[in-house]
């Protein structure tokens, strides 16, 4: 049995445990990404002692703050409650959990900052208002960091696979050498494995012990009822049944031709504005990823953004195919068919990929024109367009912008199809697969006008 899947957020908290001026830790993220395991797998190894509180599970410790945020008496009521934590200098770690539910604890890290003494981690599923709350508090004295569901590599890493395979793939696509029939058959299974089971935890540990997929839809279905249960917790008001729709109406919208989220087609006569908190409070909260629309195909990016106008994706591909409706469902797991809603599909998958790799999602169409580009990413001066595509048929769009002397910053970009590997009239053309990997090749690839 599978007891724990090996992170990249492992490395990063090493990382952060060997700086001599690290600061108390938050790390952020929609629930069952899996950070509280991280969190404890990490301190299991590196600490002679644990304090870890719950404050869902063991509310008592709202408590601790009521003397003062010092760690002194802190840890004097800490121990008040639980006489059984061992607090032993440079060799503790104080680990709050679920901090949503009691965000003025964040306020003692400035001075358990400059007490260094302890080491403090914080974890929560940062939910509305309480993630902005938190991120007020302390500046300058906290470091934060999001974790999110496992990325095709992770998954991979699940399967027993090292990171040979990795570096196969980024040497394929560095040279351009089209993989073989039977590896590039390989890799697809994997990939369309992994966009079934997604990337949450739960789910790809039973689909890693049962080798099928006989439990999965039933557990991610069960995480997005939990999600829907955070958004009646968390949020205010009005807020509760906005939020709702506007997370249910996702896979509907992204079935559509035109993948703009509409407000109107969640309640007629709506208007952005009204509903503009809600999407940023599914953003912070992790549980969604927006594209935002670009003025124009330039930089810079930041500031070039239409506020008004975005695509709206789920941040796990298998939370997103677990909410189609059967007939989308029977095609897709009877026939491998991704295809099942006009594309939207892949474009949440391919822009997955890309947050999870640190980049944000841009998109761009000519208004009163077919031109349109599904996600840009800067490398160097220029400005990368990525166009998705379900097989492999002509990217009209993409060819325009490289080609077009209207866009200076744009001489080549990314085709992402199913298909092989290869490069021609400055397109780089990748398996979907590869999708994880983009920030990597263009971290070293060298463009020649």
């Amino acid at each position: 049995m599978t007891e724990y899947l090996k992170r990249k957020i492992d490395d990063y908290l090493v990382n952060w445990k060997t700086d001599p001026y690290r600061k108390p830790l938050i790390i952020k993220g929609a629930r069952q990404v899996g950070k509280t395991k991280s969190i404890r797998k990490f301190a299991e190894t590196h600490y002679e002692s644990i304090v870890e509180i719950n404050f869902v599970s063991d509310p008592v410790y709202k408590q601790i703050v009521e003397n003062g945020y010092t760690p002194e008496a802190i840890l004097k009521n800490i121990s008040r409650i639980n006489p059984e934590f061992k607090f032993i200098k440079d060799k503790t770690l104080i680990f709050f959990d679920e901090i949503q539910e009691f965000p003025d604890v964040v306020t003692s890290l400035k001075f358990f900052a400059s007490d260094r003494n302890f080491d403090v981690i914080c974890s929560g599923s940062l939910l509305g208002i309480h993630y902005k709350e938190i991120s007020n508090i302390s500046v300058g004295y906290k470091t934060e960091i999001e974790m999110r569901s496992l990325d095709f590599e992770e998954f991979l890493w699940s399967l027993g696979y090292d990171d040979s395979i990795k570096e196969d793939i980024l040497s394929h696509m560095k040279s351009f050498t089209p993989f073989s029939d039977s590896v590039l058959k390989i890799y697809n299974d994997l990939f369309l494995d992994y966009c079934i089971v997604g990337g949450m935890p739960e789910v790809v540990k039973d689909f890693v012990n049962r080798r099928t997929f006989e439990n999965t839809l039933e557990l991610q279905r069960q995480i997005v009822i939990g999600y829907e249960a955070d958004i009646r917790k968390y949020a205010e008001g009005l807020d509760k049944s906005r939020i709702t729709n506007v997370f249910r109406s996702v896979p509907f919208q992204l079935g559509k031709e035109n993948k703009k989220f509409v407000i109107s087609k969640i309640r007629p006569g709506a208007k952005f504005k009204d509903y503009r908190g809600s999407l940023e409070w599914l953003e912070d909260a992790g549980i969604v990823n927006i594209s935002r629309a670009l003025q124009t195909p330039n930089l810079p990016l930041k500031g070039n953004v239409i506020e008004d106008f975005c695509v709206l994706y789920y941040a796990d591909s298998g939370l997103l195919l677990s909410q189609l409706d059967d007939e989308a469902q029977l095609d897709f797991r009877q026939n491998k068919n991704l295809d099942v809603y006009k594309g939207g599909l892949f474009e949440s998958i391919i822009g997955e990929a890309l947050v999870k790799s640190g980049y944000v999602l841009r998109y761009y169409k000519k208004e009163n024109s077919t031109l349109q580009e599904e996600f840009f990413v800067r490398y160097k001066d220029y400005l990368v367009p990525i166009e998705v595509k379900a097989r492999n048929n002509n990217a009209k769009s993409l060819s325009t912008l490289i080609k077009s002397k209207e866009y200076e910053e744009i001489n080549f970009g990314i085709k992402i199809v199913k298909g092989n590997i290869g490069f021609a009239s400055n397109i780089c053309t990748f398996p979907h697969f590869c999708a994880f990997l983009i920030k990597d090749f263009l971290s070293s690839f060298k463009f020649v006008i």
